[in-house]
């Protein structure tokens, strides 16, 4: 039988284990031999052209809106933006096999035999490129679904070497969906998060406006919850009573949440690293009810009885099972009796923790991201004081927004404007000007956060989205980036307006600017004659850091300055431009590009300048970008 290593001699085969056994580690791996090679992939140059009547607001744009493949727009990003990314979010298709996921022109469904390995190489490819991308202090947030949660966070381990920070998980609905093949209803998604070492969340100032301050030496304080998510099953020696001794009244213990700490009486030999509940009473650590009800029964049989009527305080009555709550009573909470004849309190005590003794004024985050529906009686067992949570809104927040702007209800499923704010303002800082990309840009959701943010705190925070049109054989007119993301970013900037049964709202415009950008592929072996001026002066602008302007086809030399420095494209060199170059002051250095730099130096005498050759340097720069 004829395989393909047949025409190899012994060496060549030897040589080939070597290099497998040198590279092969423990991860991920996926059937790439088998695939036909992604038609994306290719050594072509990639240049963008701007399209001026899609683009919004005045000109020196510092948004970018690029219409493309994701993989020719993040080789093209390298030219500018190597290293000087603050903030990644992408949310790629899910690959669920409901045409959600497009390889080599067409969608890939769920009998396909090679749908996970396919998703995998178009992910590899794209957060390969993506990772050099990212600042010394940058992150990447990528959210999945479960169908492809585990492949990814694999993938993103290999890829992303020793970066992981954690993963949010979040609940994307309310209501439930009861699966066909299981009886489950998957409510929740994921967020991947990775970061270079430079990285840190933000977290958030905690709230000292409403300390207690009654005099005690120790200084002001805030209360916290005393007990905890568990029950007495988990935590026995945690279920007992306690006194208040000012008061003599006694508070039961929730069998559902019993106390967070240990007790000297329960426990008398248990080694614990904090403090038993006895002592904290004795050291006035605890915040006693006021101006509660208190109850009182004379005889077990009267206490029975407030329990069958639901009128007994609630930590007496979270066993009652209909016709058995007596015998269900009586084995779950341990010696009911004790509470005949005592003065018992119907509110909770809760912990003192004074500010002196509190070791950061910063909350860290929690990976669990609340809904912002969430009751405040769920939230009772949470000490929101230590740690931050998020809240944030379903997926049919994204929804709605998106339908209320552009009136689009064929986009399924955008994630909810406040999951993005969240996660971008926690991980940028609104004084710089720090860039946040999303490559998967879909609807524009990550554009419409950044602008959203800056509107609420004046920051300066700057935006590239990457949406292709999604365009198929079958449907060869589709444009998503035009007819979906533009829409909205444009809505966004100028306001819009909606109607209900209320009548009609209007929103507000936010201030904002962004340049529509469409990428181009020139193969690098004709890039010398079939790239633009106009694609070579783009690539400039954003190479030095610049908001871009148009190319001025009325003008001989193209010129725009930022900070000391001059930037300068010399499209054709001729007398009238040798002219113009002998005038310019030595206020600034130069930076002057061009195709035919030799004679450029003959003609003109520069003392504070460099010349760079074109198109060279921008190969040059983009060179990382090429596939091997």
């Amino acid at each position: 039988m004829i395989n393909k290593y047949d025409h190899l001699t012994k060496e060549e085969l030897i040589s080939i284990l070597n290099k497998r056994d040198a590279t092969r580690k423990l991860g991920l791996v996926w059937e790439r031999d088998e695939l036909e090679h992604e038609k994306s992939l290719n050594n072509d140059f990639i240049a963008v052209d701007f399209i001026e009547h899609l683009s919004l607001g005045e000109e020196n744009f510092e948004n970018l809106l690029i219409e493309g493949d994701n993989f020719d727009a993040l080789r093209y990003l390298h030219i500018a933006y190597k290293n000087r990314i603050k903030c990644i979010y992408i949310d790629p298709p899910y690959n669920t096999g409901n045409k959600d996921f497009i390889y080599n022109d067409s969608f890939v469904d769920k009998d396909d035999a090679w749908r996970h390995s396919k998703w995998l190489e178009y992910m590899y490819r794209r957060l390969t490129l993506a990772k050099d991308l990212l600042s010394s202090d940058g992150v990447i947030f990528v959210s999945i679904g479960e169908e492809e949660f585990a492949h990814l966070s694999l993938l993103m381990d290999q890829v992303f070497v020793g970066m992981k920070v954690g993963t949010f998980v979040w609940r994307r609905r309310s209501g439930a969906n009861d699966e066909k093949n299981w009886f489950l209803s998957s409510d929740h998604e994921y967020v991947l998060c990775y970061a270079n070492p430079g990285f840190s969340f933000a977290g958030t100032q905690k709230d000292w406006s409403k300390a207690n301050d009654d005099g005690d030496a120790r200084g002001p304080w805030v209360d916290g919850p005393l007990n905890q998510g568990k029950d007495i099953k988990l935590r026995p020696e945690s279920f007992y009573p306690i006194l208040n001794p000012n008061t003599d009244i006694w508070y039961p213990c929730d069998p559902d949440s019993v106390w967070r700490f240990a007790s000297k009486v329960k426990s008398p030999h248990k080694k614990i690293r904090t403090k038993f509940m006895e002592d904290l009473i004795e050291e006035n650590r605890i915040s006693w009810p006021e101006n509660e009800s208190i109850v009182s029964y004379n005889t077990l049989d009267e206490l029975l009885d407030a329990i069958k009527l639901g009128t007994a305080p609630h930590n007496l009555r979270v066993y009652e099972r209909l016709d058995t709550y007596e015998q269900k009573i009586i084995n779950n909470i341990p010696n009911l009796e004790f509470w005949v004849g005592k003065n018992i309190g119907t509110g909770k005590p809760r912990l003192k923790r004074f500010i002196t003794e509190i070791k950061k004024s910063d909350k860290p985050l929690s990976t669990w991201i609340l809904p912002s529906s969430i009751k405040k009686i769920d939230l009772e067992c949470i000490d929101l004081e230590q740690v931050d949570h998020f809240q944030v809104g379903y997926t049919s927040e994204g929804t709605t927004l998106l339908s209320r702007m552009i009136g689009n209800k064929d986009f399924p499923y955008p994630k909810p404007l406040s999951l993005i704010k969240t996660l971008i303002n926690q991980a940028t800082d609104s004084h710089s000007d720090e860039i946040i990309l999303d490559f998967f840009a879909g609807s524009g959701t990550t554009g419409h956060a950044v602008l959203d943010l800056n509107s609420e705190d004046g920051g300066n925070r700057r935006f590239i989205l990457v949406s292709s049109t999604e365009a198929t054989t079958k449907n060869p007119n589709k444009n998503v980036c035009k007819d979906v993301t533009f829409k909205r970013l444009k809505a966004a900037i100028e306001g819009y307006s909606w109607r209900d049964a209320r009548g009609t709202h209007e929103v507000e415009g936010l201030f904002g600017t962004f340049a529509y950008m469409k990428t181009k592929r020139i193969p690098v072996e004709s890039i010398h004659l079939n790239i633009s001026h106009e694609q070579v002066w783009y690539g400039l602008q954003l190479f030095h850091q610049v908001g871009i302007t148009p190319y001025r086809t009325d003008k001989e030399v193209q010129r725009v300055i930022i900070n000391q420095t001059e930037v300068i494209y010399v499209p054709n060199l001729n007398q009238n431009v040798i002219n113009e170059l002998k005038l310019l002051q030595n206020e600034y250095y130069l930076v002057i590009y061009s195709w035919q730099p030799g004679l450029l130096q003959q003609q003109v005498s520069f003392k504070n300048a460099l010349i760079e050759r074109i198109p060279e340097f921008l190969i040059e720069q983009f060179g990382g970008g090429i596939t091997k």
